[in-house]
């Protein structure tokens, strides 16, 4: 008997968490962004599933606000993506291997070959068109300086010539020691684009925006840069229902081990998220929630599908009734230790993507 894998969104039952979506400040991010690029284009990043949020709702609501561009990570990324926009307006930012090769040369999407390895490969398949990484000092994937040469691709149908800052969201001499690379190895180089900046390269300046850049974490609200913040505007914020409201005495204890011990009557609730969801451990004792803006503090360690607030501040709470997660992305990064990165594609997929 066929088996197929069963979706969150095929089922029909209740979740108790969610997480509300605002698809016009994703769009209006982007068009912030574009802007920011001057004469270059902004395309976007929606690897790992559009950071958490939803790669196809994502993509699909930036294309038709004109982003011209999309970078996955993975072929079967790709290949979902391209059932609902153009394959040839994604690029596949890990490359080819030799798996990839049934899927990679009939779907339409360009790899970023990332190694003189993956060139060759790519020559010996006919492959077409194409995009390169080229390595200015981050040490990870691109092919590395020692190994470059304008000659090594000029067989190519190279639509972008690409590298990727390191260290962008801070002030180092280590952004302009790859500029300066990426202007020495694109030299010569023919190629349709040349592409440098993520989101915090495009608060770098013209200087780093070259034909097209490659906004992420900015996209989803994340500041990469403190001079974005006049501009972004976060777009997903977690929400979970109370199960339970309970009365507390002094005294008593909540939570595995006891991390928490309260010292006066208080009213608790346990509200559905835990860190299955994403909500991880670093928030216990740490993190909030809200209702009716007033600040919930989370009590004791947060367990696999539950967590504990202090709902004293809400007394009219109830069972049944939903709270905001404190998902705001610095904010919560602080509470946690977890970057903004983390936060966002670390949401689990028992929360239902809920797009307003």
């Amino acid at each position: 008997m066929e088996r197929r894998a069963i979706l969150v969104s095929d089922l029909s039952g209740h979740l108790p968490l969610r997480v509300k979506l605002n698809g016009a400040a994703l769009v209006n991010n982007w068009r912030a962004l574009d802007r920011l690029s001057g004469a270059a284009k902004a395309g976007a990043a929606v690897k790992a599933n559009g950071y958490g949020l939803g790669a196809v709702e994502v993509a699909t609501r930036l294309i038709d606000a004109g982003c011209p561009h999309f970078f996955v990570a993975h072929w079967r990324e790709a290949e979902e993506l391209s059932a609902h926009i153009p394959a040839t307006a994604i690029s596949v930012l890990n490359g080819v291997l030799p798996e990839d090769r049934a899927l990679a040369t009939s779907l339409g999407a360009r790899p970023v070959l990332n190694s003189t390895r993956q060139v060759k490969l790519w020559q010996s398949w006919d492959g077409g068109g194409c995009d390169v990484m080229i390595d200015t000092g981050m040490n990870r994937l691109g092919i590395a300086a020692a190994d470059w040469s304008a000659d090594f691709v000029a067989g190519l149908d190279l639509h972008i010539l690409m590298s990727h800052l390191a260290s962008a969201d801070t002030d180092v001499t280590q952004n302009v020691a790859q500029h300066e690379a990426f202007m020495e190895m694109s030299a010569g180089v023919v190629c349709r684009a040349r592409s440098l900046a993520n989101s915090a390269g495009i608060a770098l300046g013209a200087d780093y925006h070259f034909d097209m850049t490659r906004p992420g974490l900015a996209l989803y609200g994340g500041l990469a840069r403190p001079e974005l913040g006049d501009h972004i505007t976060q777009v997903a914020q977690p929400q979970a229902q109370v199960l339970q409201v309970r009365a507390l005495k002094p005294g008593d204890k909540l939570g595995y081990n006891a991390l928490f011990e309260a010292d006066r009557p208080m009213t608790a609730a346990v509200v559905a998220i835990g860190y299955a969801d994403g909500y991880l451990r670093s928030f216990t004792n740490a993190g909030q929630c809200f209702a009716n803006g007033k600040s919930l503090p989370v009590l004791g360690r947060v367990s696999m599908d539950l967590t504990i607030i202090d709902v004293s501040a809400a007394p009219d709470l109830q069972e049944g009734d939903w709270v905001d997660v404190d998902y705001d992305l610095a904010r919560a990064s602080a509470q946690s230790g977890l970057s903004p990165y983390e936060l966002l594609t670390g949401m689990g997929q028992r929360m239902q993507r809920l797009w307003v």
